[in-house]
């Protein structure tokens, strides 16, 4: 007997790292909708920035328990989203002048029991486990991604660039950037990382595709995550969200 919806199995945590003196990371996580937004650092109150994401998504899913999400448009709800963050953002710094040019990056996915929506801009990743292999969902939007594409930098050498973190697009109070928005379908034994760079910088794809491929519980994989990148070097804040599709 095949089910016409499947349901999210979660967990979700964040460290401050072993570098940092606070955690400009935040993230949420539902049975409908899952996020990380790692607040930009070097700037102004990156903490703000995220958490002020955050606060307009758990609005969205408020919203959202009230209503079939089969019958609406995800790609057009995510998008709505983004723009009213970047709105939220420039409120905020107008309020508090101390905050302008905060930003934040943000990966966030959408489910309606069926389909996916996501939607990313900035250097936070997403990431697929499907039948073993592990695919990254999301493109980075920094500079060294970019050059990697113009074959001007080696992707191997992209970890290890000096410019690695410097992003093209985020979302910003100075004015935000359109997002990705694609939509894809879910499959049950799916898994699902969404992640700050605090995670994906450290610890190696194919170390995350063992440790996600080890087959426990998303609430013991999410402190083994945290506890790789800090024997990385813990050298940001991490952040990371899984989930499993379960039929």
């Amino acid at each position: 007997m095949t089910h016409d919806r499947y349901v999210l199995r979660y967990a979700a945590g964040s460290d401050v790292g072993r570098r940092r003196r606070i955690n400009e990371d935040s993230l949420y996580a539902s049975a409908r909708l899952l996020a990380v937004a790692d607040g930009i650092g070097g700037q102004p109150h990156g903490e703000v920035a995220s958490a002020t994401a955050v606060d307009v998504l758990r609005e969205l899913d408020v919203d959202l328990r009230r209503v079939d999400l089969t019958t609406i448009d995800l790609t057009a709800t995510l998008a709505g989203v983004v723009k009213s963050i970047g709105e939220r953002l420039t409120e905020v710094a107008a309020q508090e002048p101390t905050t302008e040019g905060m930003g934040t990056t943000l990966t966030t996915l959408l489910f309606d029991g069926v389909t996916f929506a996501a939607a990313h801009v900035g250097d936070s990743r997403g990431y697929l486990l499907r039948d073993g292999g592990l695919r990254r969902l999301t493109r980075d939007h920094t500079l060294v991604q970019a050059l990697v594409e113009d074959g001007r930098v080696a992707a191997e050498d992209a970890a290890s660039h000096p410019r690695r973190s410097l992003l093209m697009r985020a979302l910003q109070t100075t004015g935000s950037s359109d997002p990705d928005i694609w939509t894809f379908k879910a499959k049950p034994g799916d898994r699902y990382l969404l992640c700050s760079d605090g995670l994906s910088g450290p610890v190696t794809e194919q170390t995350l595709r063992d440790t996600l491929e080890s087959g426990t519980d998303p609430a013991e994989l999410v402190p083994e995550l945290i506890r790789l990148a800090n024997e990385g070097g813990g050298p940001d804040n991490i952040t990371c969200v899984i989930a499993d599709v379960t039929a």
